[in-house]
């Protein structure tokens, strides 16, 4: 069947699939892939007034969520489709999934498509990154991992990165996992230590990150379990109902959040009265609000993820593969020669 018609260049959106993805990281390098990302993310949090915000929409069920995470900046326009379902991994599936979208503002044309269940990953460690460049002990080199599914490995690696870290203590309640991220971080520059409580692997650790799937108010960290002075970069809890700290914490350190009308639905801090203070991470890059006060203070990042976020990932995206080969023109867009005569381009398209 003979097509008449091809679309334009201007209808051809580039397509980073998957594999482009993985391609791009190799080529770049993952720590400077991961960097880059931060820069790209700080950049954003510096303008934070800029952008339009509101909290994601989603579309809550009894196994998971989904979501759309929209943002623009007057210029361009992103948003990312998202998953969270943590009963996906005893099916063999993944947790999160996630696809986005960056467009033209003054067209209204997209001008990228990519999967963003691994740019998820490196944007969500890179974000944890870049945060406890401001909020962490100075020259933390000891991190302790909790949770050592999907992001465990991102998250190690974009604080030697960009943080410095040199050593990172892993547990999970399965040590399978604790197994295969030790494996995946072998011959990366870290020292890796597998833990066999929670307890254990806070021995030293002045950054303490929590990154569990469990859809549940829990209790990974109790009070007595962190001691002064810590950073504490808690991700896990993301969603209504599911936290990972034990309220007492709250109370004893000063937190940072996104945006505080999505944390306070969705973070740790959902557990606290609703005006209980916090303060938001673009303020502190500005220089607008002091972070970590002194040595003895206990900092605490509470990351659910934002739209913003995933905005400046697309664009460091669309900027990476600009001039490489690692995407694909994808025929996205009716492109009629009258733009007014979008069924005299389908009529031409009748085989011939």
């Amino acid at each position: 069947m003979k097509i008449v018609t091809q679309p334009s260049d201007k209808a051809l959106v580039p397509f980073v699939s998957v594999d482009h993805m993985m391609r791009l990281v190799h080529h770049l390098g993952i720590e400077e892939t991961l960097r880059g990302l931060a820069g790209y993310i700080e950049v954003d949090f510096r303008r934070w007034e800029k952008f339009d915000k509101s909290p994601r929409v989603a579309s809550h069920s009894d196994v998971g969520v989904i979501e759309l995470m929209p943002t623009s900046d007057g210029e361009a326009y992103g948003f990312k489709y998202v998953n969270g379902h943590p009963k996906n991994t005893s099916e063999g599936l993944q947790t999160v999934t996630a696809f986005g979208l960056l467009a033209d503002v003054y067209t209204g044309y997209p001008v990228l498509l990519c999967e963003m269940t691994l740019l998820t990953a490196l944007r969500t460690a890179a974000t944890s990154a870049m945060a406890a460049k401001y909020l962490a002990p100075r020259g933390a080199r000891v991190m302790a991992m909790i949770g050592n599914g999907a992001q465990a490995e991102f998250q190690s690696l974009a604080m030697k990165a960009i943080c410095g870290i040199d050593t990172v203590r892993l547990y999970d309640i399965d040590p399978k996992a604790t197994q295969k991220a030790a494996r995946n971080l072998g011959g990366m520059g870290l020292k890796v230590v597998e833990c066999a409580s929670a307890e254990e692997s806070m021995e030293g650790a002045e950054i303490i990150t929590t990154c569990t799937a469990d859809k549940q108010y829990a209790t990974i960290l109790t009070d007595n379990m962190v001691g002064s002075g810590v950073h504490i970069n808690a991700i896990g809890g993301d969603c209504p109902g599911k936290t990972e700290l034990a309220p007492a914490i709250l109370h004893r350190s000063e937190i940072f959040v996104e945006y505080p009308e999505q944390t306070r639905i969705e973070g740790e801090i959902q557990q606290m009265a609703p005006d209980h203070p916090v303060t938001e991470l673009w303020q502190v890059i500005t220089g607008a609000a002091p972070g970590r006060r002194d040595a003895q203070a206990i900092t605490l990042f509470d990351s659910v993820g934002f739209a913003i976020e995933d905005f400046s990932a697309l664009r460091f995206l669309r900027d990476a593969v600009t001039d490489t080969g690692f995407y694909s023109p994808l025929d996205l867009l009716a492109d009629p020669d009258d733009p007014r005569d979008l069924y005299g381009m389908l009529r031409r398209a009748a085989p011939q």
